[in-house]
């Protein structure tokens, strides 16, 4: 079982560089686990590129079918007060947006504060930075 940020979902929805890679982690493992706000993040990811021209409205609809698929399927971590307080220590000490931060105290909180021998999958370099000095294997 593997914790997955939303940079590491988008390209399980889209072809991008990343997709074959993701896509090969995921078959090794197809137990996910995501903040509870994920899918909304991937929606506002894939809208935002819908809106840039960069997606058509065609391959959006598809890529939100798959989000939808995946998010049936994937375990999340809800929000709540240590969550919260997770989140507030990790932007304290780490160079984190607010929703990374929550990405990571889910993370936190799902690894039971032990992240060691536990792997998240991120494609977010901040983010990625920060899981390291927290404990967690990052992957890819």
């Amino acid at each position: 079982m593997k914790f997955w940020d939303s940079s590491a979902i988008i390209p399980l929805c889209l072809k991008e560089q990343m997709s074959e890679t993701v896509k090969h982690l995921i078959k090794s493992d197809e137990d996910i686990v995501v903040w509870w706000a994920t899918r909304v993040e991937c929606l506002s990811a894939l809208s935002r590129r819908r809106r840039e021209g960069v997606l058509s409205t065609s391959a959006e609809t598809k890529a939100k079918a798959i989000l939808l698929t995946l998010s049936a399927e994937w375990s999340e971590i809800q929000p709540g007060e240590l969550v919260r307080q997770r989140a507030e220590r990790l932007l304290a000490i780490h160079p984190l947006r607010s929703a990374d931060a929550f990405q990571l105290a889910a993370a936190l909180i799902w690894a039971q504060e032990s992240p060691q021998d536990l792997e998240i999958v991120c494609l977010d370099q901040n983010l990625r930075e920060a899981a390291h000095k927290e404990g967690f294997t990052i992957l890819p």
